[in-house]
This record gives structure tokens, C-alpha cells and sequence, in this order.
């Protein structure tokens, strides 16, 4: 067996939480081609890891916005063409959902996936030739690792492994990535306490850099910026080019968010801030120095955050 298919289309998290398991896959088998099909918006992402031969984007999100649109219906025809010309020895769906699922059935190679009991979505495991049994109540990043060495016929190392090469450092001066955006209002960390957080870098040497994804958080960025001296905010720019921004940092505070992930699979020295959400499930892991504060049922003080990190830099 030389050529797998990987499924895991999105979103920014869920594609870092799957690097582990193709950096496991490479290890454990030797010469292995890997492809993976992910939302052409994570593309750029998916190409650093050096052990994927070929991303393959698909724009499922775009598409159903344009689904009168011909333009729409020719890409989907021309991704379809794309997934079926190679013949793969094995077709792994880590997503677990019926859309995922779909893209799987459309590929050429026996299909592995979760069984029922093992997923959100149990209908998704209708469409697997294999199915293979992972409890749900582990974190989303064994769960990769799981169900991808299952599919494979390996156990995976207790290491965790991102695979990633982590850039050499610029010549900027040390600055500190404050990670406030997220996809829900409810994991959000007060504005105060970024303030707080964000002079008490300043007054450390350290520069806080503000990332930003959206509009409103775009707003929240300069508002942020304009209070904490010495800040700046970062463009609107690829993920490939942020992973850069995250894997020179010393240090980053973030809430429940993509890039937090990104900061472990760098191992970045990073503190993170859950307000709403269980980090057990879907907190940072990694080999990296860290402290994660906070649960679902409210998040640290800045206090808090600000000696955690201050143990970090110590």
C-alpha cells in the first residue's frame, strides 16, 4: 500500500487537530503518499506539512451560496473528475459527517470511517466499506490518531507530533500573539482584561500583536490596539503566512480558537483561555509549554492569565 486519501475538509482547528495523525502515518509506513481534501480556505495550511504529497481543495462552504451559478456546477464537476482519477489504496474520512462522508464515496479506494456510535452524524458511517469503533469522549486530536492508525494497521506513538518545520526567527523584535477572535461571542475574554494583559506585556518588552479574521473582529483588533501601547495589528493575510506570525512568537494568549491549535503544533509556549467551551475535549495539546485556565463554565481572571504566562516566560 503506497496512496491514501485523508478527508478532513475543515474547520481551522479540526485541520490542525489532524497533523498529528498524518505525521504518525508517515512515521509508522515509510514511503506514503499522502493526499488530503480540505476547504480550499485551510489549502494554504494543509501544504506546510511536509508529509502531505497533495492537497486537494474543495469549496463546499463557496458552493452552496452559488449553487445556481454554472461557474459552481463546473467546479464541482472538475472536483469530482479530480477525486476519482487516482486509485487510492485507502480512503480515510476523520471529518465523520455526511458531507465528508460523500466526498469519500466519490473516491476510488476502500473507505474507512467511524462506525455510528463513534460519530455526530451516524448516517455518515453508511458510507464506509470499513468502520472503526473510537470513543467520542476523547480529545479530538487522538481521535484523528485513532481512527487513522485503525484504517492503517499501526499503533501510534505517546508522543504527539504535529509534523510541522518550524520557521527560523525573523528579525523582529519579540512580541507576544493575543489571540482574541473565535467563532462564538460566548468564548470570547472581556476587552478589559486584553487591555490589562496586553500593557502588562508592553511594560514586560514584549510587543502584543493582534490577529484578525472577520470584520468585527477586525474592530475589536484596533479598539484593543489603541489602548495597549506599543501594539500593532496584524493584516488580513493567508493562513500559511499567520502560521509564520504564530510559530515565531515567545509567547501567545488565545480563547478557544483555530490558531490557539496552531500554536501548539509549533510548540509555541502558549496560555489558553476557555470561557464556554470543555478544553478536555478540544484544549491545546502538544509537547510545548502551555497552560490552559479556565472550563465551560467561565474563563480566568487576568490575573490569573497574566501569571500563567509570566511562569511561561520565566
Amino acid at each position: 500500500m503506497s496512496d491514501i486519501l485523508i478527508i478532513k475538509t475543515s474547520s481551522l482547528g479540526d485541520v490542525v487537530h489532524q497533523m498529528p495523525a498524518i505525521a504518525d502515518a508517515a512515521r509508522a509506513m515509510p514511503g506514503l503518499r499522502i493526499s488530503w481534501v480540505v476547504e480550499e480556505a485551510f489549502a494554504p495550511l494543509a501544504q506546510l506539512h511536509p508529509s502531505v504529497a497533495e492537497v486537494i481543495p474543495v469549496a463546499t462552504r463557496r458552493w452552496r451560496s452559488h449553487l445556481t451559478s454554472r461557474a459552481t456546477w463546473r467546479e464541482i464537476g472538475d472536483f469530482n473528475t479530480r477525486l476519482r482519477e487516482p486509485e487510492f489504496d485507502k480512503v480515510i474520512d476523520t471529518q465523520g459527517l455526511i458531507r465528508s462522508a460523500i466526498i469519500a464515496r466519490l473516491a476510488q479506494g476502500e473507505r474507512h470511517g467511524y462506525d455510528a456510535q463513534s460519530i455526530r452524524e451516524p448516517l455518515a458511517s453508511r458510507f464506509y466499506n470499513i468502520r472503526h469503533s473510537v470513543s467520542r469522549a476523547l480529545h479530538a486530536v487522538a481521535r484523528n490518531r485513532e481512527l487513522t492508525a485503525l484504517s492503517l494497521g499501526y499503533r501510534p506513538p505517546d508522543e504527539i507530533d504535529y509534523g510541522l518545520i518550524k520557521p527560523g526567527r525573523s528579525g523582529d523584535a519579540p512580541y507576544a500573539l493575543l489571540l482574541h477572535g473565535t467563532s462564538r461571542t460566548s468564548k470570547e475574554w472581556r476587552a478589559e482584561d486584553w487591555i490589562e494583559t496586553g500593557r502588562w506585556l508592553h511594560a514586560r518588552g514584549l510587543q502584543a500583536v493582534l490577529p484578525w479574521g472577520t470584520e468585527t473582529e477586525r474592530q475589536t483588533a484596533e479598539l484593543l490596539s489603541n489602548e495597549i501601547p506599543g501594539s500593532r495589528v496584524l493584516p488580513r493575510q493567508r493562513l500559511d503566512l499567520t502560521a509564520g506570525v504564530i510559530a515565531r512568537a515567545t509567547v501567545i494568549i488565545g480563547v478557544d480558537t483555530g490558531l490557539l491549535h496552531l500554536a501548539a503544533a509549533y510548540r509555541v509556549p502558549l496560555v489558553g483561555i476557555y470561557v464556554a467551551t470543555d478544553p478536555g475535549l478540544t484544549g491545546p495539546v502538544g509537547s510545548g509549554a502551555m497552560r490552559v485556565l479556565g472550563s465551560k463554565s467561565g474563563g480566568p481572571s487576568v490575573r490569573q492569565a497574566i501569571e500563567a504566562a509570566e511562569q511561561l516566560l520565566g
